[in-house]
């Protein structure tokens, strides 16, 4: 007897149905294993920072170990590239930041697409830079450090951790509304750099705040400014920029990615996980202390 269309349709859907629950299951069980998070730059920066912090809220929250696999060189782009090629399971994630965007245009080739071959996450924080100084400069305000570095062209070196990174772009964005002539020294990341600048090698950087912030404490640096428009509360008492250099802002994101093709359940259910760890008030505190404001939301957006 030949099934009839109705019975035909049934099967059908129960098929599909059937076929659906693995998925459903897999997602819901993600992840298994441990799961890397790809980051560009060295131990120690902002961005290793916050890829440990929000690492172990994910640990607790799901059970499962998130590593975080430091992949310097080229401004984050070795990093970046290794996540790509990565195979599209959620199981290797990359901390993105602004300097992804800044690469996306200053390098002519690259192997890979950041747009195309990145699926946003989730973003986790926005935070401004910091201008800051080796106790060596005389300079104690803005206004001092542009008169200094103009009677001193091409002696003070400014670090800046990758070509292109958002702190060596805000550095070069400084000397363009300035006028004045500074060494940029790239380092592959902000702690080697905060060495230097500890050791006098290098003058000046536009750092993360989690990156200086102890050391600004201490009196080992000196801040002169604060990259945002309005001041930062972590650091009430340093002006911002835009108060000596009207209309300068420069502004830092970091969020997870995951390559092209990773199955949408596996996003969403990192995207909820991500949220539920930013509204964490142990985590909000904790990011709050290093300068940043938490950046929660929806998929498929980094800010």
């Amino acid at each position: 007897m030949q099934p009839s269309r109705r019975q035909i349709v049934s099967l059908a859907a129960g098929a599909a149905a059937l076929s659906a629950v693995p998925r459903v299951a897999r997602a819901q069980n993600f992840p298994t294993r441990p799961v890397h998070v790809i980051v560009g730059f060295a131990a120690g920066g902002p961005n290793d920072i916050t890829a440990r912090l929000i690492g172990q809220a994910l640990s607790e929250r799901v059970g499962q170990q998130f590593v975080v696999d430091n992949r310097t060189g080229a401004g984050s782009n070795i990093g970046t590239e290794a996540m790509v090629r990565s195979a599209p399971d959620g199981y290797t994630l990359l901390l993105a930041s602004s300097a992804n965007a800044v690469n996306a245009t200053l390098y002519d080739k690259l192997n890979f697409n950041f747009i195309h071959d990145i699926v946003p996450v989730a973003g986790i924080v926005r935070t401004p830079l910091l201008m800051v100084v080796s106790p060596s400069v005389p300079a104690k305000t803005v206004p001092e450090f542009i008169a200094y570095a103009k009677a001193n062209p091409g002696k003070i070196n400014m670090a800046a951790p990758g070509i292109g990174s958002p702190q060596h772009v805000s550095g070069e964005l400084f000397k363009l509304m300035t006028g004045v002539n500074m060494i940029s020294v790239p380092y592959r990341g902000g702690a080697p750099a905060i060495a230097d600048l500890l050791g006098g090698q290098v003058q000046v950087f536009f750092t993360a705040i989690a990156t200086a912030i102890e050391y600004i404490r201490a009196g080992k640096l000196r801040a002169l400014a604060v990259t945002s428009a309005t001041r930062s509360e972590v650091l009430p008492d340093i002006p911002t920029m835009s108060d000596f250099v009207p209309g300068y802002e420069a502004l830092y994101w970091i969020g997870l990615g995951a390559p092209r093709n990773t199955p949408t359940e596996t996003i969403n259910n990192l995207n909820k996980e991500i949220n539920a760890a930013l509204f964490d008030p142990k985590i909000k505190v904790r990011l709050a202390a290093l300068g940043g404001t938490v950046l929660p939301g929806s998929p498929g957006r980094f800010w």
